[in-house]
């Protein structure tokens, strides 16, 4: 038995030297320390020995068992230094290295002309005023010269919330709200998302407008093709051709469609402009009597004018963006143009 007991641990010695993992390592444990490993097997056969036998083969037992530990705790140690060295190794950072960047995002096109032409009409003077996008019908069409049976309403394809609420259909109702709440002098744009149902590639239910108020005492028309002219100049370059021709707002009279020199053509004719070599980029206008009623200025003292336009659209002249719907769609072949 004692031939056995040493080949045994002869045995697990040069299996031990040829493991390499933790869960090689408990494999040997179990197939020669295990309730049903080989020194189990060997030690129900001390029963068959003499009572003089016996002590000694117990004792030789035991030392087998304790080096037999001792060298699977040594090996198990050794085992785990080594896969900790070799993750050292593979996690190892070269300070030496340039750094992995991470990259950055750029600015959305309409993000980039509301700011621009927000700082525009700030260095004119002008500041910026904020309202809700769900709007009440007050707001968004009374208070603006919108009675419930005027036809100018057909103009606006109107998402409603009930009778009363509606998701406003352009940025108008900032101007009431700022003008009950301020005496005149006023001086405000309002940029903001507006809503409307149309789709196509060259409308949006979702766009975005820009719109401006000036009421002060002797306001004149004169002033708005001011104020215009030097916003489009700044924006679309100096010496860039301006007209305004008469049209119809509700809330405005006199009211005109401002237009500027094809910025393609530069005035000459082209398929944008379809041969005119005019772009209609804003509408705007002298503020109706019947506004400043609703807000209880006086016409007879206060004058003033607004003004209103697509930022989309302004983007898409802007860059020579063909369709509207590439401004919404977030691919980012397109957005990393800008």
């Amino acid at each position: 038995m004692r031939e056995k007991l040493e080949a045994l641990l002869l045995d697990a010695v040069t299996e031990l030297a040829q493991v390499r993992t933790d869960e090689g390592l408990q494999a040997l444990r179990v197939k020669f320390l295990g309730k049903k490993g080989a020194l189990t097997a060997i030690m129900k056969g001390l029963g068959a020995l003499s009572s003089d036998e016996r002590p000694v083969i117990g004792q030789v037992v035991n030392t087998v068992k304790e080096q037999l530990e001792a060298k699977i705790e040594s090996a198990g140690l050794h085992i785990r230094e080594a896969t900790k060295a070799e993750k050292l190794r593979l996690e190892r950072l070269d300070v030496t290295l340039p750094g992995r960047r991470l990259p950055m995002g750029t600015r959305h096109p309409i993000t980039i002309i509301i700011e621009e032409i927000t700082d525009i009409f700030a260095g004119l003077g002008f500041q910026v005023a904020e309202g809700p996008e769900i709007e009440h019908d007050f707001y968004n069409f009374e208070a603006l010269n919108f009675p419930k049976d005027h036809p100018a309403r057909d103009m606006q394809d109107t998402f409603f919330v009930s009778d009363t609420v509606l998701l406003r259909t352009h940025t108008s109702p900032v101007q009431i709200r700022t003008m009950l709440k301020q005496e005149p002098p006023v001086r405000i744009i309002a940029p903001g998302t507006v809503y409307r149902c149309d789709s196509d590639a060259t409308h949006s239910p979702m766009f975005h407008q820009i719109e401006g108020l000036m009421v002060d005492k002797g306001i004149t028309f004169g002033d708005l093709k001011g104020i215009l002219t030097t916003f489009i100049n700044q924006l679309f370059g100096q010496g860039t051709g301006v007209r305004l021709r008469p049209s119809f707002f509700p809330f405005t009279e006199p009211s005109a469609e401002v237009d500027i020199a094809c910025v393609i053509c530069k005035g000459k004719g082209c398929r944008v402009c379809k041969n005119s070599g005019w772009l209609e980029i804003l509408g705007a206008g002298m503020v109706d009597p019947e506004v400043y009623r609703h807000v209880n200025y006086d016409p007879e003292i206060y004058s003033g004018f607004a003004f209103g336009m697509g930022i989309e659209r302004i983007a898409m002249l802007k860059y020579g963006i063909s369709d509207m719907r590439l401004l919404f769609e977030n691919d980012l072949r397109f957005l990393k143009q800008f």
